[in-house]
């Protein structure tokens, strides 16, 4: 099957061929005839195959008749709506849609926190047909008024399980609840837990099921390692699997965000390139760190499970979980970071002892054992017989021995100005012999007894009254 068979405008056929895409992958080539169709979608598909475009290129189609190049915001109300958890990811997904519309006069912009809001409330009020948003933005933007969703014809929840376990179901029913409700509703996601089947009963109507792949699958072209490695001895492993194996772009995961700027600033104390991307940090910052990455400036990326969504680099070639998620779901997505369209990778986890029980969980999960090794054979300074201590050679017979410093020339005496010779030992002169010992100074020298203060004082009061 080519783009062509799936009857796509010619615009948008145009616009993959300028990104050099000619075969749909299976998740495009089963959800965008039914998209097209305008049914309700359930699409369950790994991470890194297509899935972004999957919903978008069918959206655009749907879109196309309403083009139109009018300066009237009136014109551009807002008829499709993207819903994701993080930032990154609909950055991501925003640029998807300019990339594919870029031949249709078609609007989109996108919202999400950690930036200014007037640029997106300027950007809201002179009208986008597509909006891309974050929902905790997206509802700032509702109470302000500066958006309106009455006439939302299509919207899309990616990665719909992540926003449930971050919390965002409440405000994603407060904004189902200011949507059409003849509309059509489309969900997204490499996984699909009990709460998302709820959750698509409640909002989806006679949903299709568009599976592509064993449900919560990683890639199949991703090779999977774990290291056994007492915690103390982690970093010291993790910098040396960097340098041993040149690796030039790693993506490091681990949980907690303090952990996430600890560790890469012993990376960079170890003399590799890291920096870190997590909630914690600006915009800009996040940005310019994902940029580092993506430019090759930075080594090693350290990444929370949040803020790693959205993460998307074509030839990723190494995922390293310096700790184990808690939940093996989350294990999917960090591995699907690499192994993306077609490419193998790597997917290498440092598991110490008290993790042994969440490895347990994730070889549940993917229905395989993963290949163990030992951090000992591996480390330089470990899994190798230490070498024996040298005992000192006893130069004392040796004919040839000389002092360590005997290449040095003697040191030349240091003469005072005035004849003294610091370089002697202390000798005093004839004269200083003749003095009397400290002990029996001369009276004029002597020190005077001392005397309580108040006597002195009272004894000028009475020379006072003298």
């Amino acid at each position: 099957m080519s783009f062509a068979d799936l009857k796509l405008i010619p615009e948008l056929q145009r616009a993959v061929a300028d990104e050099g895409y000619t075969e749909p992958t299976p998740i495009q080539a089963k959800a965008i005839p039914a998209v097209l169709e305008r049914r309700d979608i359930m699409g369950c598909a790994q991470t890194g195959t297509g899935k972004t475009a999957g919903f978008t290129l069918p959206l655009l189609h749907l879109l196309s008749p309403y083009a139109n190049s009018s300066p009237s915001p009136a014109r551009h109300p807002v008829r499709a709506l993207i819903l994701t958890p993080t930032r990154e990811l609909a950055a991501q997904v925003s640029d998807s849609v300019k990339t594919y519309g870029k031949h249709l006069k078609l609007r989109s912009t996108v919202v999400y926190g950690g930036v200014d809001m007037p640029p997106q409330t300027k950007a809201l009020r002179e009208g986008v047909e597509i909006l891309v948003a974050t929902p905790g933005r997206l509802l700032d933007h509702v109470q302000q008024k500066s958006v309106a969703l009455g006439q939302v014809e299509i919207l899309v929840l990616d990665e719909a399980d992540r926003m449930l376990d971050m919390g965002f179901l409440p405000d994603i029913r407060r904004i189902l609840a200011l949507l059409p409700t003849q509309r059509q509703s489309l969900l997204f996601s490499a996984t699909f837990s009990d709460d998302i089947k709820k959750l698509a009963n409640q909002m989806l109507r006679s949903p299709t099921l568009i599976e592509v792949a064993r449900r919560n699958a990683p890639a199949d072209l991703v090779d999977h390692q774990v290291y056994d490695v007492q915690a103390p001895r982690k970093r010291a492993l993790l910098a040396h699997l960097i340098r041993s194996r040149d690796m030039k772009q790693v993506l490091v995961f681990v949980r907690m965000k303090r952990d996430c700027n600890k560790l890469a600033r012993e990376l960079v104390r170890d003399g590799i390139n890291a920096t870190a991307i997590h909630s914690d940090r600006t915009q800009a910052e996040r940005e310019q760190a994902l940029s580092d990455f993506k430019e090759g400036r930075a080594t090693a990326l350290v990444a929370t499970d949040i803020a790693a969504r959205g993460i998307d680099i074509a030839e990723l070639p190494f995922v390293i979980n310096y700790e184990l998620p808690y939940t093996p779901e989350d294990y999917v997505h960090r591995i699907g970071r690499t192994g993306r369209a077609g490419m193998t990778g790597e997917a290498i986890s440092l598991v110490s002892p008290d993790e042994n029980r969440l490895l347990v969980e994730i070889e549940k999960l993917l229905k395989r054992s993963i290949p163990r090794k030992s951090a000992e054979e591996t480390e330089p300074d470990r899994g190798r017989e230490r070498r024996p201590r040298r005992e000192p050679r006893d130069e004392s017979h040796t004919p040839e021995s000389a002092p360590r410093h005997a290449h040095r020339p003697p040191a030349q005496p240091r003469v005072s100005s005035d004849g003294f010779d610091f370089s002697k030992p202390y000798q005093p002169s004839e004269s200083a012999a003749g003095r009397p010992p400290a002990a029996e100074k001369p009276a004029s020298i002597r020190p005077r007894n001392s005397r309580p203060t108040a006597a002195l004082l009272g004894g000028l009061a009475a020379r006072d009254k003298k």
